[in-house]
């Protein structure tokens, strides 16, 4: 066929389109490579990784690493970061990153406890706290969102921007000072357990649980892998590609002001370097457990195994009086592999540049 030269659209020849299922690019995958590629598998490697965990644990530490408080120690460990990470991994599936999330735990846990929140907790409820807290991650995230989705700036950068200034921020509020909580009931309530599970643990398996459901459940999840996928595609599909990017970042700032609250009810005080380095600690684990940071691909599932893995580690190290120092190196050892893992195994065709 002779090459059109008119100023027609030009249709994509079968050799410019994506290989289709059961190509020679397909046939020419292990069946091996086929497994690990798809979630049944990435999941599978997890939950050996984690098993592997446990196992050094028992044999290293067989008095103590088995028992039950200490088990529920790792997971009351993991249930903060693991909000946190549920907020992450929805921005990274998206194509995005948060990196503010730290600073606006810190921002929303001191603008929770500063002496007018106190005052109206006492007058009414110490549910005003945590309506504050929340209120003050929700707003930063929409902040995020529209810097982003509207302004048209680097997520990078835009977070960035947020994490000093949310940092800054707290600081000027609480004057650089701890904030102690005065309200009993507010530390009784965030310290209860319920059928002998810490009440921490509890929010983080509501949310995960509800991370699950937004993501795989809803028209919302789809759109969300959609956009990481190909966000030129999503919105020719029509997609408000900058509204839902909007929304995202506002969850992620939620599940911010979701982990101020959990950390105040853990520490009964409020300060400005809560949530220090927290938002490493979510991106680490949001990889671990198998979402790229290209986007296009991720799981909640994976991430709560991700968060467990390195919960359990670091409980490991602690057990045999390890060195912290060792453990950093370790973290990024693992983080390392579970990116050469997705290099090696999930390679996405066709995504927009």
């Amino acid at each position: 066929m002779s090459e059109q030269t008119s100023g027609a659209a030009v249709v994509p020849t079968a050799s410019e389109a994506p290989p289709p299922s059961g190509s020679p690019d397909d046939r020419r995958k292990s069946g091996f490579q086929r497994f690990m590629s798809g979630s049944v598998g990435r999941n599978l490697g997890l939950v050996v990784a984690l098993l592997l965990l446990v196992i050094v644990g028992a044999v290293t530490a067989p008095d103590t690493f088995t028992s039950v408080s200490n088990i529920l120690t790792i997971l009351r460990q993991a249930s903060i970061i693991g909000v946190i990470s549920i907020g992450m991994t929805l921005v990274i599936i998206a194509g995005g990153i948060d990196l503010s999330v730290g600073s606006v735990m810190g921002l929303a846990s001191v603008a929770a406890t500063i002496a007018v929140a106190q005052d109206l907790a006492d007058q009414s409820h110490w549910i005003v706290m945590v309506l504050i807290a929340l209120l003050v991650g929700l707003g930063a995230g929409l902040i995020n969102g529209v810097v982003i989705a509207y302004g048209k700036v680097v997520a990078f950068m835009a977070t960035l921007a947020m994490l000093v200034a949310a940092r800054g921020l707290a600081e000027i509020l609480a004057n650089r000072r701890t904030l102690q909580i005065g309200d009993r009931g507010f530390i009784q309530a965030l310290n209860a357990d319920i059928i002998g599970v810490d009440i921490l643990i509890w929010i983080f398996a509501i949310v995960a649980a509800l991370g699950w459901v937004l993501l795989n459940r809803t028209t919302f999840g789809r759109r969300t892998v959609a956009i990481g996928g190909n966000r030129e595609a999503a919105r020719l599909a029509g997609i408000n590609v900058k509204r839902h990017t909007m929304w995202l970042y506002a969850i992620s700032g939620l599940c911010a002001g979701i982990g101020a609250v959990m950390i105040l009810g853990r520490t009964t005080a409020g300060t400005s370097t809560h949530g220090t380095l927290y938002e490493l600690d979510a991106i680490a684990a949001v990889v671990v457990g198998g979402t790229l940071l290209v986007g296009g691909r991720g799981t909640i599932t994976g991430t709560v195994f991700g968060v467990l893995i390195f919960a359990t580690l670091t409980n490991v190290f602690v057990q045999n009086n390890l060195s912290s120092s060792v453990q950093a190196v370790v973290k990024g050892i693992i983080i390392v592999i579970a990116v050469l893992l997705q290099q090696r195994f999930a390679r996405p065709t066709g995504r927009a540049t």
